[in-house]
């Protein structure tokens, strides 16, 4: 199926000659190509063309869930008709397994899944195994380990009407991909069976379910059905079951696992008693033998992905599975905010691997263990096929490897790769002909036919600065550090009035929070947001922001890359003149941008000396405004602010806790709705451990009641709350 680009208008502003170039490119068989772009001028909606243009499987990396999440949502607005997936890690909360030997102290792994990102990430590998216009947006957990795509692929169930099998013999192979029967708790990833029916709920699906009819050993009917209601939907001739889990071996690999993980902990044990290391051999034969029994008898285990490399049968030291494996060779790799997604691509190796070698020293997991791990970053490139780098401020590394006839990498320069450069190697709208010698972009007014694909050593980098909406570069105001919070407060104030939103960044997060509480004791409405609050709330806070629940959003270093947030007119950013990682070139310049989707964008720095990184700041929006406005004079534009819709998710999470709240209300009580359903659950749960079955009955009928009564369909996980603590003072601030 070819790729249907969705949109109610057309390429605009630069976009043309930007997917124009990046597509020449890609068809000439070059490897790396930068988009060069400021923010708020549609890159998103380029690659989205570039992708439709090429037909080819592609792969889109953001470096944090947040964004993510916002580019998994825009490209499935691009593409309806097509498989947009969205494959980030699926813990809520995830503690991994460590060792510190200083004080003896073993921390054991802890984890919460998502069974909505779980269910995502199995439609992302079936996706992709089954069909070509596939658009998958991941954070980085796409080069952690997964099963082998061989072993996926053997493991799959194809079942079709007229089909000659028993009943048996389809539910032998079901347990086989790890689905577990459940003729009561119909969920996702089981199966139930009635007499001559069997019906199985994928797990890659929500809301659809399978209905196989047998008539003696042959299939009769195949159907779906809505899980729920039970309402039959279509009548099929063929249907592909998927596994259950993303962890699955086939028996013979099981078993040869099991005799190659017994070898392996002989040979350590021999080792660790060789050099008088009783307690580590001991620990290490009591919880590797525990853990073959659970193989052996289970086909699972806790903490299974330490043995990847003896199920999948692949040799010491040898990298592992990933995601990059399910995806064919010809695909394309676009890499949002290339900046920092390629450092932090490059420092997961690292630090995996010092953890878990503590691990092994210490007896807690065998030496295979390290080779469940993350890609290192040269694993990584070699991988990658062809590649769009994507931002605003690229660094060197990019750069310097887009360019025609590198079939290979220039690796980077920097003694540690996961560190994120402070200085951009080039900014969109710089005359880097000056500044970088040797280094030559594509401006907007070079015509497609002489930007030049085939000539070795040529640069493919394509900029990209005028927007579609023709809105110009947010202004730049400089204000003296004294009295800095008074004046943010009087700009809040104005902003507010006129129904427009504010971005503050501070240095820390203590000074975020005390200023979230000054000024809402001084009457408005703010929030704050740093890496102490979980993904999903962040997610929410920003969709809360957007949607006019609060007007001012304090944070540190997360307003920065990708956050669309149309709504904001004003960002202020104080201590601006304090240089360092937080207020760096790059840092400045992409939280500034935070204010280009507005017509009355503004940006006021409060700083006592204009350092090298506010004067880079200032320079290249002075230039880039003047482009700008040329440019809408030639074309007779009126700059306007972009508009675009809250997410529907969020509408429906509000109207959920209105009717939560108003059940409340009613019962006269001050508590949660949720917290109460997982206090229920949990006194069913020991109520049903100590055989009380008729207690445990009455409270699942309590939960089912309270359920149906508020519209919640399932208990969260017990999350930490979002609360702001009162701390410091007012006179604390300057």
């Amino acid at each position: 199926m070819q790729f249907e680009l969705a949109s109610n208008y057309q390429p605009r502003g630069d976009q043309a000659q930007a997917i124009a170039k990046l597509t020449k490119s890609i068809e000439a068989g070059n490897r790396h190509q930068t988009l060069l772009g400021v923010t708020g001028s549609g890159k998103t909606f380029t690659a989205a063309n570039v992708i439709r243009n090429l037909e080819r499987p592609t792969l889109v990396i953001s470096h944090n869930k947040t964004l993510a999440a916002q580019l998994y949502s825009e490209f499935k607005q691009f593409f309806p008709a097509n498989a947009v997936e969205y494959f980030v890690s699926y813990f809520d909360y995830y503690q991994p397994e460590a060792y510190i030997p200083r004080s003896d102290t073993y921390i054991e792994k802890d984890s919460s899944i998502n069974e909505e990102i779980e269910r995502l990430r199995l439609s992302t590998t079936s996706a992709l195994l089954s069909r070509r216009d596939v658009v998958v947006v991941s954070s980085v957990s796409c080069i952690y380990g997964l099963a082998s795509p061989d072993d996926y692929r053997d493991m799959l169930l194809t079942v079709k009407k007229g089909q000659q099998t028993s009943r048996e013999a389809i539910l032998a192979k079901l347990v086989d991909m790890l689905y577990e029967r459940n003729d009561i708790a119909f969920e996702r990833g089981r199966f139930r069976v009635r007499g001559d029916v069997v019906e199985v709920h994928p797990a890659n699906l929500d809301d659809e379910a399978l209905r196989i009819e047998f008539f003696g050993d042959e299939i009769d009917s195949l159907k779906t059905f809505d899980p729920l209601t039970g309402h039959a939907h279509d009548a099929l001739t063929v249907f592909t079951l998927y596994p259950a889990k993303q962890f699955v071996t086939p028996h013979d690999k099981l078993n040869r696992a099991l005799t190659t993980i017994r070898q392996e902990l002989d040979e350590r044990i021999i080792f660790f008693e060789k050099h008088g290391k009783l307690l580590e051999a001991q620990r290490l034969k009591m919880r590797t033998e525990y853990d073959l029994e659970m193989i052996q008898e289970m086909g699972f285990c806790s903490g299974i992905e330490n043995y990847s490399r003896h199920l999948s049968g692949r040799p010491p030291g040898s990298r592992p599975y990933t995601l990059l494996d399910f995806f064919p060779k010809d695909f394309l790799l676009v890499v949002d905010e290339s900046h920092a997604s390629i450092p932090q691509i490059g420092g997961m190796y690292e630090g995996d691997r010092s953890r878990k070698s503590v691990l092994v020293d210490y007896g807690f997991r065998l030496p295979s263990a390290m080779d469940n791990r993350p890609l290192n970053f040269s694993e990584f490139m070699d991988m990658a096929n062809q590649l769009i780098y994507v931002s605003a401020t690229p660094a060197e590394f990019e750069l310097k490897n887009s360019i025609v006839g590198n079939n290979a990498y220039f690796p980077h320069k920097r003694a540690l790769i996961g560190q994120e450069e402070a200085e951009p190697f080039a900014i969109a709208g710089e005359a880097v002909a000056e500044a970088r010698p040797g280094l030559t972009i594509s401006r907007v007014d070079l015509p497609v036919d002489k930007f030049d694909v085939t000539t070795p050593g040529a640069q493919l980098v394509v900029e990209q600065i005028i927007r579609p909406t023709g809105l110009l570069d947010p202004r730049i105001t400089i204000r003296p550090l004294k009295n800095q919070i008074d004046e943010t407060l009087e700009l809040c104030r104005a902003r507010v009035e006129l129904k427009e939103r504010i971005l503050i960044t501070t240095l820390t997060k203590r000074t975020a929070e005390d200023l979230s509480d000054y000024l809402r004791d001084v009457g408005l409405k703010v929030r704050y947001l740093h890496s102490d609050i979980d993904t999903i709330e962040r997610v929410e806070i920003l969709r809360a922001l957007r949607a006019a629940e609060f007007d001012i959003l304090v944070g540190i270093n997360l307003l920065r890359e990708g956050l669309d947030l149309p709504e904001v007119s004003l960002v202020c950013i104080l201590d601006a003149d304090k240089e360092g990682y937080l207020r760096s070139q790059t840092s400045l310049i992409q939280t500034a941008g935070r204010a280009a989707r507005h017509v009355n964008g503004e940006v006021y720095l409060f700083a006592d000396i204009v350092t090298k990184s506010m004067q880079k700041l200032i320079a290249i929006t002075e230039y880039r405004r003047r482009r700008q406005i040329e440019y809408n004079t030639k074309h007779g534009i009126t700059p306007t602010s972009v508009q675009r819709a809250v997410q529907e998710s969020l509408h429906t999470i509000l109207k959920g806790r209105e009717r939560e709240e108003s059940i409340v209300r009613e019962a006269g009580g001050d508590f949660s709705i949720s917290e109460v359903l997982r206090e229920l659950q949990e006194e069913m749960e020991v109520a049903s451990a100590n055989l009380e079955f008729e207690r445990a009955a009455l409270l699942r009928d309590q939960i089912m009641e309270l359920k149906n009564g508020t519209g919640v369909s399932k208990i969260e996980p017990r999350r930490k709350p979002l609360k702001y603590s009162k701390r410091g003072k007012k006179g604390a601030f300057r």
